[in-house]
């Protein structure tokens, strides 16, 4: 299956030749495939507040971009445009499997399944995305123009990241079912022929700044530093108003005593990598099942994890949703499992530490029974 979705290469050469290197176009990557849901239901998203939505058009005063939830009269507008919903994984079981078909790459990296409606002659305008993506058609027709150019300035003052200028290298139409990988910095245009609809897979890339920011937040929590700044020796300055040098220095050994090793911060990684985005909130059962007949329930159905969660691991330790979690040593290799297919079969055996843990999960809406 993720052969025929790669054009019929294997995953390992396709990282190795096109990944983060050159685009990749595949015709028919998913036979038969025209979306998951209709324009209908991707207006009801964009209408609701559980999604995040735009909308973006083009007029005589530039580019335009307008922030969800919507009302139906705003899709009654002349003229091409277009409206984007980020997160349908995280609302739609049928996303959540296509964005989860991209198990050659680490979860840790995928971060969600957009959908966009377009009308005819609709776009984003020519523009570069900071990370991977996987261009999916799904009802109609899309014309794809890329440019392996260098120059990516952008229009000023724009609500969006307009590139100035675009110089088209290559050009496609794609159908229902065709793909086009692009890696980061590859500038392109979509441009809908006919009212169409594109999925996108896109991947985690987070800049190093937001990296180095979130890794001391983390550390603010952990770190214990004993002692108090003191200066026995103080003299009688000279200049009152002065931050003196021995201040400095005691403050820089202070500060310097702050240490980490890579085990805080493979903690750190598997916390901000499984941390649920902000306007994520999980749905616990009103009423849930007690721990034995929970127990019979996933004995029968099998259990999965929640489409908004995620489980991650390094070694022994595990994370869930941005939190650390212990788990028992003859327990890891049954949740390896969970974390890599987020989901166990009927049957599984459990033990009573296990069997406690997911349950617990269960209460608080991480996982749910289910078909394995």
């Amino acid at each position: 299956m993720t052969k025929r979705l790669l054009g019929g290469m294997t995953p390992r050469r396709f990282l190795r030749e096109y990944w983060q290197k050159k685009p990749l176009l595949v015709r028919q990557a998913i036979p038969g495939f025209n979306g998951i849901v209709s324009r209908d239901q991707a207006f009801e998203l964009a209408c609701g507040f559980d999604a995040e939505s735009r909308q973006v058009w083009h007029d005589a005063q530039g580019w335009q971009l307008r922030h969800g939830p919507f009302k139906p009269k705003d899709f009654r507008r002349r003229g091409p445009w277009t409206v984007l919903i980020q997160g349908l994984n995280l609302l739609d079981d049928a996303a959540d499997a296509l964005l989860h078909r991209f198990d050659f790459v680490p979860w840790a990296r995928l971060d969600d399944l957009m959908v966009s409606y377009a009308t005819d002659g609709g776009g984003v305008g020519p523009h570069f995305d900071s990370y991977d993506v996987f261009l999916i058609q799904g009802m109609g027709r899309r014309r794809w123009q890329i440019s392996a150019q260098r120059e990516l300035d952008i229009i000023e003052g724009a609500p969006l990241r307009i590139l100035k200028r675009f110089d088209v290298e290559e050009e496609w139409v794609l159908e229902p079912g065709d793909m086009l990988y692009l890696p980061p910095s590859y500038a392109h245009n979509g441009i809908a022929e006919g009212e169409c609809m594109t999925y996108s897979v896109g991947f985690r890339a987070p800049a190093d700044q937001e990296l180095a920011t979130q890794f001391l937040v983390h550390l603010q929590d952990r770190v214990e530093l004993d002692g108090r700044y003191a200066d026995p020796e103080l003299t009688q300055p000279r200049h009152p108003g002065e931050i003196g040098k021995d201040m400095i220095e005691k403050v820089a050994r202070s500060i310097g005593r702050i240490a980490w090793n890579r085990d805080a911060v493979r903690d750190f990684v598997g916390c901000y990598m499984t941390e649920p985005k902000a306007h994520v909130y999980f749905d616990p059962p009103d009423r849930p099942m007690g721990k034995t007949a929970f127990a019979k329930k996933i004995s029968r159905r099998g259990v999965r994890l929640d489409r908004r969660s995620q489980l991650l691991f390094s070694g022994g330790r595990f994370y869930l949703n941005g939190e650390i979690v212990d788990i028992a040593n003859g327990d890891r290799e049954l949740l390896r499992e969970l974390a890599d297919k987020r989901r166990l079969p009927p049957d599984t055996r459990f033990s009573e530490s296990a069997q406690s843990l997911i349950h617990g999960w269960y209460c608080d809406g991480f996982v749910e029974a289910g078909e394995g």
